[in-house]
């Protein structure tokens, strides 16, 4: 066993302080000049099981600081990873200084209270805090045993991992913000190795909820087993021209991507093939897309956004018509509008940026079998590969491996692998033929359901 346990910045701060340090440094703003402080931190515990044995165990605690200074249109940022005190007043200095080497920008500034009240929302669960690391190892343990077991086609379990974390942030301005968030995640996640032959694929299934008293060990054994032996066998398919029918995963993903191009920042900077479309259709009529992050069920929700605005429901596409994109602070004032409370950062050590947390599109009637069924040939995707490479948010051009089955007469049939389809997100989202009622929320930044998009170019044997 790796046992990789460490302690980063120890905490320096009590529960419910993080906002006082983030008003106490805030409130040191000099005439001239607008100062964020923006505090958080977390703990984090990673287990992996591997043939009965804890393959590697790993618990993290940290916390830090990022500090934006704005003067005369000059941004200067600068961050540590502790909150003790003395690194507190070096951290102002640094980002002070940082400052004077700027490039001015007059759309530059922080964020100030604009009215909308924060949604109430429940986004933590102690039982992430509470529960042994025992219980943790056993439940890692307990889910790579029911892999092993649950087919007589699984040949191995190549992972079975738990994880969770708990992190609490604080952000205060001389704007006048104040605010705080906070969630928790919890999630197990295993991966199967089928065979059959020479033949052997492999499947990953998980489930994540807000505490480890929620999650589902059958539901991932279940998921990983299915999508590995179904796809035992599986041949290159045939090219030509065909609907598609897109698991809810990769739903999701291929959401995420389109998120990059509804960020207000993308579209001013002309990195957005939706730029200058508002008022458009860009989508088949029956089409919704909101970003709602006071939707709890999100695992990206939040009271307030990471400049400390209330976070609020934006819709984006209605009805298939394009009416807005995602913006933060500066972002919208680059566009003449104002924030949708939409700023988003990686962490104490990033400037935030303007981005989704929560996408979904309204739900259809139907259910993935009866998708598959009203479709009646199609190709089902259940994974891609070759995102980052083949898709690309600035021309819309989408290429992308996948793996699957062939749908023939309403059902699933032959598993293909080695396929490529293709087309243009614009096409695609005029192509919708069917939104599953299936929703199902993901970790990330939009939720998956089933997607039945016709005429996309399939490139196999």
């Amino acid at each position: 066993m790796t046992d990789a346990t460490r302690q980063q910045a120890p905490v320096a701060v009590a529960e419910g302080e993080l906002l006082e340090l983030a008003m106490r440094v805030a409130g040191a703003a000099q005439d001239g000049e607008e100062l964020e402080v923006y505090v958080s931190r977390g703990v984090e515990t990673d287990i992996r099981a591997y043939e009965g044995e804890v393959e590697s165990l790993s618990s993290a605690a940290s916390a830090g600081v990022g500090i934006r200074v704005v003067i005369g249109g000059r941004q200067g940022f600068a961050y540590a990873g502790t909150l003790e005190e003395s690194v507190l007043r070096q951290t102002l200095a640094d980002a002070r200084d940082n400052a004077t080497f700027a490039t001015a920008d007059e759309h530059i500034g922080l964020a100030g209270p604009d009215g909308v009240a924060p949604t109430s929302l429940d986004l933590w669960d102690d039982e992430v805090l509470r529960t042994p690391s025992a219980d943790k190892v056993e439940m890692a343990l307990e889910l790579e045993r029911r892999a092993r077991h649950a087919d007589a086609r699984v040949r191995q379990v190549a992972f079975a991992d738990y994880g969770d974390m708990a992190a609490e942030a604080a952000v205060a301005s001389s704007t006048g913000i104040t605010a705080t968030a906070r969630r928790t995640v919890a999630s197990v996640a295993v991966e199967t190795i089928a065979g059959a032959d020479a033949d052997s694929q492999t499947g990953v299934g998980f489930s994540a909820a807000r505490g480890p008293g929620d999650l589902d060990l059958d539901k991932a054994v279940t998921d990983a087993v299915e999508r590995s032996t179904r796809m035992l066998g599986a041949t290159k398919a045939r090219s030509g021209r065909c609907a598609v029918i897109l698991d809810p995963r990769v739903t999701s993903t291929l959401l995420a991507v389109v998120s990059s191009a509804l960020s207000g920042e993308a579209v001013t900077k002309g990195r957005s093939f939706f730029a200058d479309r508002i008022g458009e259709e860009v989508a088949v009529p029956t089409l919704m897309l909101v970003d709602d992050p006071t939707d709890a069920r999100s695992f990206g929700a939040s009271t307030h956004d990471a400049e400390g605005l209330a976070c609020r429901r934006n819709v984006l596409i209605d009805n298939g018509v394009l009416r807005g994109f995602v913006f933060d602070t500066t972002a919208a004032r680059r566009a003449g509008t104002a924030s949708t409370a939409s700023a988003v950062r990686g962490g104490y050590a990033t400037t935030p940026v303007a981005g989704c947390r929560a996408l979904l599109l309204s739900p259809g009637s139907l259910g993935a079998a009866e998708i598959l069924s009203e479709v009646g040939e199609a190709l089902f995707v259940q994974s891609i590969t070759g995102v980052h490479s083949g898709v690309n948010p600035v021309s819309g051009d989408f290429s992308v491996g996948a793996e699957g089955l062939m749908v023939r007469g309403g059902v699933l049939a032959e598993p293909v692998r080695e396929v490529t389809i293709a087309s243009t997100l614009q096409r695609m989202l005029k192509a919708v033929l069917h939104i599953g009622s299936d929703v199902e929320w993901l970790p990330g930044v939009a939720a998956g359901q089933t997607l039945a998009i016709d005429g996309m170019a399939l490139s196999g044997s």
